[in-house]
C-alpha cells in the first residue's frame, strides 16, 4: 500500500520482557534525575508517555513494531525525528500529530499512517513509529472484544 519506491524499514519488533523492564527503568531514572521534585507516581506516568510499562508493553507480546519509511536504496525518509526520540529531546515532535515538524515530514508520516491503518494496524500517538496489531491497545482502539496476543517469554540468544 506504499507508493512505488518506498519500503518499510523495521527497527524493532518483539522485545523480551527483561529488555522492556530495562528500557523503562532507564528512562524513568533519566526523568527522575532531571526532575528530582517529581513523585514516583509522576515519574511513572511521564515515562509511560513514551515507553509502555513492562506489564502492558505490546512489544513483549510480539504485537508491536517500530518502523519508518525508506527508499529502495535503504535511505530513511524525513519523519521529523529519529525513531525512539523521547518527548523531551524532540520537543514533543515524536507525537504522531506533532505540529512542529516540516511539511515533508508530515507528508511522510501521512504515507506511513495511511498504509498501516489500511492494513489494520493502530498507532500509539506519542510515537509516530510505533504500530501494533493484536495487543491491548489495538483491542481498545478497534473495540475488539479481546487482545489475541499476550506476553511471550521467548528465549534470547547470547
Amino acid at each position: 500500500m506504499l507508493p512505488d519506491g518506498l519500503h518499510l524499514l523495521v527497527v524493532e519488533g518483539y522485545r523480551p520482557l527483561a529488555l522492556q523492564e530495562r528500557y523503562f527503568a532507564r528512562y524513568a531514572a533519566e526523568l527522575r534525575h532531571a526532575n528530582p521534585e517529581w513523585s514516583e507516581e509522576h515519574v511513572h506516568v511521564q515515562a509511560s508517555r513514551s515507553l509502555a510499562p513492562p506489564h502492558i508493553g505490546p512489544h513483549v507480546c510480539g504485537a508491536a513494531v517500530d518502523l519508518t519509511l525508506c527508499t529502495a536504496a535503504g535511505e530513511e525518509l524525513d519523519m521529523g525525528t529519529e525513531v525512539n526520540a523521547s518527548p523531551e529531546e524532540s520537543e514533543n515532535a515524536c507525537y504522531t500529530a506533532a505540529p512542529n515538524i516540516s511539511a515533508e515530514a508530515r507528508h511522510n508520516r501521512k504515507i506511513l499512517c495511511d498504509a498501516l491503518a489500511q492494513a489494520g494496524f493502530v498507532n500509539y500517538p506519542t510515537e509516530w513509529w510505533h504500530w501494533s496489531y493484536g495487543d491491548r491497545y489495538w483491542a481498545f482502539v478497534t473495540r475488539a472484544p479481546a487482545a489475541p496476543y499476550g506476553h511471550l517469554n521467548l528465549p534470547t540468544g547470547g
